[in-house]
């Protein structure tokens, strides 16, 4: 570790929390340069829901090389994208009757976030969005101003403006009611509140701390949204590409949203894409290269992301996630029910799960107890409190059985020593 202590930045987060050096990496399977082998449970913060070096993407991108594919190629046409987008119709749009406009832009879920932010204030002419407590949607400053996350804010050494904040729905002061009350804020001229432009939101806020919301409380931010003609922009950058058991994490939901923000798993292999899905006569007010960027899907990404999109062409796979899924939660609900004196929450929707101890420092023990023992998983939420799962939705059920346990056991110790 000696290279990355002496040369790499101080902002380096990671690798405090894994001091190892990873050399390779199949399927859950992370393995140092030591030879020891962990299982993943945090795959890439989301990014790598098909595994480490899957081989279906595997062979599609050697192909692709040994063909000297266009890797990049700005926003030019190019056989890769034209396979990606006509599978993604195909397979995604077409079946839920959408119209939606494929928009690239810069490879991460933050410029996806900030293409959304720019767009609804183009359409509606107006500068303030309404996001939610405990809401991450990038780092940098537009989709910052919507991140409710304190730390990271006062990274930026700006004001961070345009946003007024709601609670997400079981935040404190949180709720259906609470929300619609907020709403009929707007409709007093003497409240001082100037009508949206977009509200932005999650259906899981999954660094915010597995937070779910319910469908009605969707259904009332989309009425409020639609009464004051504003934008339903949904962040589903880290909760979809199959993460919940379903493509979307909305999907059963008959939610309408205006722009849909993807990135991270979407890419399939881990190589880096973002993309909005934008309804046409939003997607109308953009003038061509008006928001550009030097890395719009890259070839790489369009190839394992043509192949990802293969794994939703029928519900082989949703299915087991549900189902795996199930497992999680029950081992989780498990794992609550030996300490009830904690009262540990549970909470989580397919393979996206979480149990919440209520004590960032103890979180903070057992996540580093899990990686001694093999296992790389992350906390979030407030305070770190949070231990947040996120397997490789293809991981086997075998190992994600001994993942379970070793988080388990840490989760175990950790308690036994603190009393």
């Amino acid at each position: 570790m000696h290279v990355f202590e002496r040369w790499e930045s101080e902002i380096r987060g990671y690798s405090r929390a894994y001091p190892t050096v990873f050399a390779s990496a199949r399927g859950a399977t992370m393995t140092d340069e030591a030879g020891r082998s962990y299982i993943d449970f945090f795959a890439g913060a989301g990014v790598l829901n098909f595994g480490h070096n899957n081989p279906r993407m595997k062979e599609a991108i050697i192909a692709f090389l040994e063909a000297d594919g266009m890797i990049h190629s700005l926003d030019m046409a190019t056989t890769p994208k034209r396979e990606f987008i006509q599978a993604f119709v195909d397979t995604i749009l077409a079946p839920r009757g959408w119209d939606h406009r494929l928009q690239f832009m810069g490879p991460t879920g933050t410029n996806a976030v900030e293409a959304a932010l720019k767009l609804a204030r183009r359409v509606t002419g107006r500068s303030t969005v309404v996001a939610f407590s405990h809401g991450f949607h990038g780092m940098t400053l537009g989709a910052l101003a919507c991140t409710a996350n304190q730390y990271f804010r006062n990274a930026a050494g700006v004001p961070l403006q345009h946003v007024i904040r709601l609670p997400f729905e079981n935040a404190p002061g949180g709720g259906v009611d609470a929300l619609r009350q907020a709403a009929c804020a707007w409709e007093d001229p003497s409240a001082g509140l100037e009508p949206p432009a977009a509200v932005v939101l999650e259906v899981i806020q999954a660094e915010g701390g597995v937070n779910v919301a319910s469908r009605e409380w969707l259904h009332a931010a989309q009425a409020f949204a639609r009464h004051h003609g504003a934008l339903l922009i949904v962040d589903d950058i880290q909760a979809g590409c199959g993460r919940t058991g379903s493509y979307f994490s909305f999907d059963g939901m008959d939610l309408d949203p205006d722009i849909v923000c993807l990135a991270k798993g979407i890419g399939g292999f881990g190589t880096p894409m973002a993309m909005n899905l934008v309804k046409p006569e939003h997607d109308r007010h953009w003038s061509p290269g008006e928001h550009t960027g030097t890395f719009r899907g890259q070839g790489i990404s369009f190839v394992a992301g043509r192949e990802a999109l293969r794994y939703f062409e029928d519900d082989s796979l949703m299915g087991e996630v549900r189902e795996k899924g199930a497992t999680m939660r029950t081992a989780l609900q498990d794992l609550a029910e030996r300490h009830p004196a904690h009262r540990f929450a549970v909470r989580g929707r397919g393979m996206m799960q979480a149990i919440d101890v209520h004590d960032g420092a103890l979180a903070k023990d057992v996540a580093r107890r899990c990686f001694e023992s093999g296992l790389v998983i992350g906390p979030c939420g407030s305070g770190g409190r949070v231990l947040k799962l996120i397997p490789p939705l293809t991981i086997e059920r075998d190992q994600l059985d001994r993942g379970l346990a070793i988080l388990g056991d840490a989760l175990d110790a950790a308690i036994r020593e603190a009393e």
